[in-house]
């Protein structure tokens, strides 16, 4: 890609390349490569720059860490492991700059692009591990948006921790569950994308090339309860959720995920929650989301 700049304009690098990185990210994709940037008439690449400074003996030399630490701390969230990422935080190993590449001069900007790469590389193992596509990649994008309001290093220490937590406590959850085949990981991940949707068993079918009989019954084998008891539990956490931490009204809810009525949302919430929708708001309203303890209530 060529950007011609004119002499008369200014543009700063962190901006150039932060841009850079937001399209990466955008398209889940962690690529480096060279951007060729005319300046009147310089015509410098970024590569040759990068020759220029590789052979310059007084090139600031940093000897990174082992790539072996950081992964295994990645593989730990993507393992559900709670105790190693908790320790991880607690030992504030991602303000730690020793061994750590230098991605911007403005030490800022260099975090949050340091946080974007952990947020990026955590996405990806917690896919592989069995995270729903979907879920996976819009708690990403969801954390990297947030870097938007954050302005000290502090804060994004803080929403480091929370994001890799938040990550390692979804994983211990997934994989204490039953592995489950192909086709049953893949109805879950329709139905997490189209949550909001009235979704049928013959959506579903269709959607999986198998007939509604067969995956009725291999669903009910391998997870222990129908397609649509299933579907029910999770509009109910999603339920859950904007009682928690928006202002929707009640007929808003039941409108956004498709409920038949106000009267069926609210019948089908008691059912499985065991109090109504006002209750649950009344005792929840913008209390912190405990993961673990979501997933015991609602064995």
């Amino acid at each position: 890609m060529v950007i011609t700049i004119f002499e008369s304009i200014e543009m700063k690098e962190e901006s150039l390349l932060l841009l850079s990185i937001k399209y990466k990210i955008i398209n889940h994709v962690v690529l480096i490569d060279y951007t060729i940037i005319i300046l009147g008439s310089g015509f410098m690449s970024y590569r040759n720059e990068w020759f220029l400074l590789e052979a310059d003996d007084n090139m600031d030399e940093i000897e990174h860490r082992e790539m072996t630490e950081e992964f295994l701390f990645y593989k730990a969230v993507a393992n559900g492991d709670i105790d190693k990422v908790k320790a991880n935080c607690e030992q504030d190993r991602f303000m730690e700059d020793e061994g750590v590449g230098v991605l911007s001069r403005n030490p800022v900007i260099n975090l949050k692009y340091h946080f974007v790469i952990t947020t990026a590389m955590v996405t990806r193992l917690c896919r592989q591990n069995g995270m729903e596509l979907e879920k996976a990649f819009r708690l990403s994008d969801f954390y990297i948006r947030k870097l938007d309001d954050i302005y000290t290093e502090k804060e994004i220490h803080k929403l480091h921790d929370e994001m890799v937590m938040d990550y390692a406590k979804r994983m211990n959850n997934c994989l204490r569950g039953d592995i489950n085949s192909k086709h049953i990981n893949a109805c879950k991940e329709y139905i997490y994308a189209h949550i909001k949707d009235r979704i049928a068993i013959e959506d579903l079918a269709n959607e999986l090339g198998v007939s509604a009989s067969y995956l009725s019954r291999l669903f009910k084998k391998e997870t222990g309860v129908s397609v649509s008891v299933y579907i029910r539990r999770q509009k109910i956490d999603m339920a859950k959720n904007l009682l928690r931490f928006s202002d929707y009204s009640m007929v808003e809810i039941a409108n956004r995920l498709s409920f038949s009525s106000q009267s069926h949302f609210i019948q089908q919430f008691r059912e499985v929650v065991g109090m109504t929708p006002k209750k649950y708001r009344d005792k929840y309203y913008m209390i912190q989301w405990d993961i673990e303890s979501e997933a015991t209530n609602s064995d």
